[in-house]
């Protein structure tokens, strides 16, 4: 069994082992696993179903993770897209109702189906600069340490005309997230094995320790939840209710939408989809090495043909479509390297949905200082970008820049697809913008004017 596995998935041509696979797995999926609860927070706020919603979230991921993990044999995990959920809830859901939104998810899954049979997808990846890769990945760097920024608290919005601020010192939260950066940080420089999951868990018992004896006090209504389980185990709700099937039931009378609308709304989620996918794939390939010298992923197909699956089955249960999750670094660092991890988070969830009890009591803080770390592993790559050339330098840190300050992967994506061909137009170097690239901007130009016109 075990040589099957290891011929299977390659792990020897690619310099790994079975037991890093699987600590690389569990910690990705440790990192990502705060969707299983903010999932359905979102979008129980369009009307849908919690429960449904939560057990419709986790099957999407092990189904999505599971054709990744097979077929296109790579350490990436799915699950719904942060971002794309929030289109889908706050944009569509509260102003035509979730029953719509769904719809427009699983036919813009069907478009997806389209791309990767003709390869557009593909031929979009190829075709962007190498100096535009690389700061795709050291943008998402910076965006994932935002990020873990602020789940540990660290840093705080809603402060009178300041953008962003430090929290408040005095939250035993953020001083638990600096201890979890002071000891994650700490086993990475000794070079131990699993020191970003050790980290979590580490951070996770000194929180629970703070709890028993009373500096963490259990105050619900500031967000601060038990530690410690109270339960092991829970049987997943029904999807029932809330899945494609009752959407097309609810509309049958009508969508209570015109045409223009509803493709504005395509238009929207395949854009945010499409680039927060290539832009979380260049990012975690690049720090894995995956992208050859031409700046090429080999079986980049079977990668997005594996998103697009995860789209429409998405739609099908009854969530938001389903993302590349850029978190997958944390894996990548830890040494996952073939579909194994990614197998290996496909069973985590799987586990998760009778288990949710325990995974649901994982604190932002544990898991923050990991975010923070990976964001570090991930800007590395930014003494890599030819930042003597203005026409190359400006679109990278255009893309850069804008990644955590929109908070959107596709928004730091399109800006600095535009600043490239505008700059290389504008500087008679219209010999460098591919074919593609000027469809592209053509693309997302139009996308900031519907945007504009119709704020979707």
């Amino acid at each position: 069994m075990k040589t099957k596995i290891e011929n299977y998935f390659k792990l020897k041509e690619n310099n790994t082992n079975i037991h890093t696979e699987l600590i690389a797995g569990l910690t990705t999926f440790m990192t990502m696993s705060y969707i299983i609860i903010v999932n359905p927070d979102i979008l129980s706020v369009a009307g849908m179903d919690w429960g449904a919603v939560f057990t419709a979230t986790i099957l999407a991921s092990i189904i999505s993770t599971l054709i990744m993990a097979l077929y296109a044999k790579y350490p990436f995990a799915l699950a719904p897209g942060m971002g794309v959920n929030a289109f889908f809830a706050f944009t569509v859901g509260l102003t035509f109702g979730w029953q719509v939104a769904l719809i427009a998810v699983f036919v813009e899954g069907i478009i997806f189906l389209i791309f990767s049979l003709f390869k557009i997808r593909e031929t979009i990846f190829d075709v962007i600069p190498k100096n535009l890769k690389l700061a795709i990945g050291t943008g998402i760097g910076l965006f994932i340490a935002f990020i873990g920024l602020v789940n540990g608290g660290v840093v705080v919005a809603n402060i009178p005309d300041v953008p962003v601020a430090l929290g408040d010192l005095s939250d035993i939260r953020i001083v638990l997230t600096f201890a979890g950066i002071i000891i994650t940080m700490s086993l990475i420089c000794l070079k131990v094995k699993g020191a970003l999951l050790f980290g979590i868990l580490l951070t996770w018992l000194l929180g629970i320790v703070c709890q028993l004896i009373g500096l963490y006090v259990v105050n619900p209504e500031v967000g601060m939840h038990s530690l410690i389980p109270t339960e092991f185990f829970s049987p997943p709700p029904s999807i029932a209710g809330s899945n494609l099937f009752s959407a097309f039931k609810d509309v049958k009378n009508g969508f209570g939408i015109g045409i223009f609308d509803f493709i504005i709304i395509l238009f929207s989620l395949l854009f945010i989809d499409v680039f927060d996918t290539i832009g979380a794939v260049i990012g975690v390939s690049g720090k894995a090495g995956f992208i050859d010298e031409k700046g090429n992923l080999p079986r980049i197909g079977k990668v997005f043909f594996s998103d697009a699956i995860g789209t429409v089955v998405a739609a099908v249960l009854g969530t938001s479509s389903t993302a590349t999750y850029a978190e997958s670094a944390a894996g990548v660092l830890e040494g996952g390297r073939t579909g194994l991890t990614s197998l290996t988070v496909a069973a985590l969830f799987g586990l998760s949905l009778f288990f949710s009890p325990v995974f649901a009591v994982i604190p932002d803080f544990a898991t923050a200082p990991v975010l923070i770390l990976v964001g570090f592993m991930m800007v590395q790559n930014i003494v890599k970008i030819n930042f003597n050339e203005p026409t190359e330098g400006i679109p990278a840190f255009i893309t850069i820049l804008m990644m955590p300050l929109t908070y959107n992967i596709a928004e730091g994506i399109m800006f600095g697809f535009l600043s490239y061909v505008i700059l290389k137009t504008v500087t008679g170097k219209q010999k460098e913008i591919n074919a593609a690239m000027a469809i592209i901007a053509v693309f997302l130009i139009m996308k900031l004017v519907t945007q504009a016109l119709t704020g979707y």
